[in-house]
């Protein structure tokens, strides 16, 4: 168990050095302020209240988690893996006292921890526009439906990223694995679109499961078997996933 912790600490010291970190805060930060000011040209331009302070958060997530997040959480997967193993770094991570498949939990639990501080960053940051620029229509529901939302996303957002391990692991190259990552993320949202009957078993789909959620009429059903294809296809990719890192010749 100390061997592990080690190891999570090692990715979390190696991830908060990364200057990606900072651009996925930065086009965060730009993507809010551009969302407020467009809102803000159209309540004073046309006299339309468009949202409140507590819905700004969900039209702010319903483009973040479709663009800046699955992106940059591309990123962090293919630098913890095929950046290491390109750099050489690999080879004085695994000689560590800690197991292999340590190492990948404590690689993977890293890339969930960028996941959720930016979903955590994002929400933190768009609450607060709301409330300085329309201060009167907030209320405690109406942020704790924010918060359910963006906890949400996390999960589809999380296994998406899994996959992307998956590939890390199987191609040697970052920039096929990133361009594979595209792809397959446009066929999904493309398959999503034409063959909407298959669109459930699409993880890309998924990224407005929150919406299942906030509801008026929650449909538990629906959640229940979502909830179960995506643990499944986390399961499965997690299990690729370290099968092929476990094999993987230094």
């Amino acid at each position: 168990m100390s061997g592990f912790k080690a190891a999570f600490i090692n990715e979390t010291v190696k991830l908060l050095k990364k200057k990606k970190l900072i651009a996925a805060a930065i086009l965060s930060i730009i993507a809010v302020l551009v969302g407020e000011v467009a809102i803000l040209a159209i309540k004073h331009g046309f006299g339309l209240r468009v949202v409140g302070s507590t819905e700004f958060p969900l039209i702010v997530l319903s483009v973040f988690a479709y663009t800046i997040l699955p992106l940059f959480a591309t990123f962090v997967a293919i630098d913890m893996f095929n950046g290491e193993f390109a750099s050489n770094t690999m080879k004085i991570t695994l000689t560590r006292p800690v197991s292999r498949f340590g190492v990948f939990c404590a690689k993977v639990l890293n890339v969930a921890l960028f996941i959720f501080a930016n979903l955590l960053f994002v929400m933190i940051l768009s609450l607060l526009a709301g409330f300085i620029f329309n201060p009167s229509s907030s209320g405690f529901m109406g942020v704790l439906r924010v918060v359910l939302s963006y906890a949400a996303t996390f999960f589809p957002v999380f296994v998406f990223a899994l996959l992307v391990v998956l590939l890390a692991n199987l191609l040697r190259g970052g920039l096929a694995v990133f361009f594979l990552s595209i792809l397959i993320f446009i066929g999904f949202n493309f398959i999503g679109i034409v063959f909407s009957h298959v669109s459930s078993f699409l993880i890309t789909s998924m990224f407005d499961w929150y919406t299942l959620w906030i509801s008026e009429t929650i449909n538990g059903l629906k959640i229940f078997r979502q909830t179960l294809i995506m643990t499944g296809c986390g399961i499965m990719l997690f299990t690729a996933g370290y099968y092929l890192f476990d094999r993987k010749d230094l």
